[in-house]
């Protein structure tokens, strides 16, 4: 089955602030996964071409990086064949937008996989991480809070 799943989300900050989270994927201090709700990103060398690791039950290695653009990840399980990639594309100069994509053909079991469990928790997970990225960003007073909470 052919699945292409994108998220896109436009934050109202320059691409230098927001291309260089990137490189804290599968850090101790990762910016972008939402680690207290899903499980950390691991990757055995970093974040480098190569390097072979996965998040929870999903495994994939480094196929292609740049610098503060984008991170491509190459499936490495048996009935998904294709990449998920973070994007980060500069919209002007205080508008950045990041982008996931997934582009991949299922097979076999791997097919069900996706469509009964892994689409929906992948939907979640990634709009958690895009929700990390942009509350990042948020600056509110202690009364704008209580302001905004009634």
């Amino acid at each position: 089955m052919k699945v292409r799943n994108i998220h896109k989300r436009i934050i109202d900050r320059p691409i230098s602030e927001i291309g260089p989270l990137l490189h804290t994927l599968a850090t101790d201090n990762d910016q972008i996964i939402a680690t207290d709700k899903w499980p950390k990103m691991k990757l055995d060398n970093g974040l480098q071409i190569g390097s072979k690791g996965g998040h929870g039950p999903i495994r994939y290695f480094i196929a292609d990086l740049e610098l503060n653009k984008f991170v491509k990840f190459q499936f490495d399980m048996k009935g998904f064949e294709g990449f998920h990639k973070f994007e980060i594309m500069e919209l002007g100069t205080e508008k950045t937008e990041i982008v996931h994509l997934i582009d991949m053909e299922t097979s076999g079991i791997a097919t069900m996989k996706w469509l009964f469990a892994f689409r929906w928790l992948h939907d979640a997970f990634i709009e958690d991480a895009f929700d990390k990225v942009e509350n990042r960003f948020q600056k509110r007073s202690k009364a704008e809070c209580m302001e905004y909470m009634g």
